[in-house]
């Protein structure tokens, strides 16, 4: 790894010298492109060398308690090493993620769906918990949430809950959630105390660019509107403002009620109904020009159990990687680097095997 990181590094001094030139600064796509590099080596850089700050800390943290002899030092060292262990724990992971070379649709904006599978209310009310899950990682990530549309649940939760989150590697880092996300627990009206299983999916959309948005023939469409409802089927407003397209061509349906204004859910169903029609499409040529299982590799099909939440064991599983960690009621609160990274890193390492085979 080391290796690595440093023949990258070395660009760095060129990618600035070039930066500085009349010429580059003129021409706006080799300026992008520089300016994305400079970008990338410098947060590996900085990256890197706290790595190394911290790792050495640990180490002569570690070699002072073997033979300290002040009590008030000794026990001020071993508070710190454990504080220094994760912490490099955490930089490692980043430094691996960072090792994954830059994807132009990295920053995309992504649309995730959550809906609730076998378990009935429980599954439902896992949908809620996760939402909230990925809203506070949005929010560590200082990446914006957009709701487009929700079902909600009698007992609380979500049937269903769609989501756009934007900002710097959201898709990147979100791209490998797509899946069934199966939880294990006590429910709250479980009177035995007996552990239910239970099951949502999600999928995992990049919303189109401007550059690359999918022209939809009004023609194509045929649009329902009605009354949008609440959880136990009581009108939430009075109007028919909410919207159900269908795509003929496709027979894809989107809907979108949580606009007053009929207009407002209509675009935003749109969006929904042209980042899906964008997915098939890619996944079509995918399957066309490729025979090797690269498609398959974080493909969001939901089919696809990846991983686990057993909350009695505060215990995560991703199935994909052998991922195990201890630390679910840290992951259910946001902190979710330490599941999206080592995966990114793992699924180009697969897809590095898969080119070389």
């Amino acid at each position: 790894m080391e290796a690595k990181i440093t023949s990258l590094l070395e660009k760095l001094a060129d990618v600035e010298d070039k930066l500085g030139k009349p010429d580059v600064v003129n021409d706006q796509a080799s300026f992008r492109e520089l300016t994305q590099q400079h970008s990338y080596l410098s947060e590996l850089k900085e990256s890197w060398e706290t790595l190394q700050s911290v790792s050495k800390q640990l180490a002569e943290n570690q070699a002072l308690v073997k033979t300290e002899k002040d009590p008030d030092f000794l026990e001020m060292l071993n508070e710190e090493i454990p504080q220094l262990e994760a912490k490099k724990e955490k930089l490692q992971q980043q430094v691996e993620t960072l090792l994954v070379p830059p994807d132009p649709m990295d920053s995309q904006n992504t649309i995730i769906e959550l809906r609730a599978g076998t378990g009935g209310d429980e599954a439902a009310l896992f949908v809620g918990n996760c939402v909230r899950m990925y809203k506070l990682y949005a929010s560590d990530k200082g990446w914006n949430v957009e709701v487009l549309s929700y079902t909600e649940s009698e007992m609380g939760g979500f049937k269903e809950y769609i989501m756009v989150i934007s900002g710097k590697d959201v898709y990147r880092l979100l791209k490998y959630e797509a899946g069934t996300h199966r939880v294990q627990r006590v429910p709250e009206t479980e009177a035995q105390g007996r552990v239910h299983t239970s099951a949502i999916t999600l999928a995992v959309l990049a919303e189109p660019t401007e550059d690359e948005q999918i022209v939809i023939d009004e023609s194509d469409l045929k649009v329902d509107t009605y009354r949008a409802s609440g959880a136990g089927g009581q009108h939430v407003n009075t109007t028919d403002s909410a919207v159900r397209l269908t795509h003929i061509p496709t027979g894809t349906v989107v809907y979108c009620s949580q606009e007053r204004s009929q207009h407002k859910n209509k675009d935003k169903a749109l969006r929904l109904l042209s980042a899906k029609i964008a997915e098939e499409e890619q996944r079509k040529k995918q399957a066309e020009l490729s025979s090797l299982r690269l498609s398959q590799v974080g493909s969001g099909d939901r089919s696809e159990r990846i991983r686990t939440y057993n909350y009695s064991q505060n215990r995560l599983s991703d199935h994909r990687i052998d991922l195990t960690l201890y630390k679910l009621d840290q992951i259910m609160e946001g902190n979710l680097d330490m599941v999206t990274q080592p995966i990114v890193a793992h699924f180009y390492q697969k897809s590095l095997e898969n080119a070389g085979s």
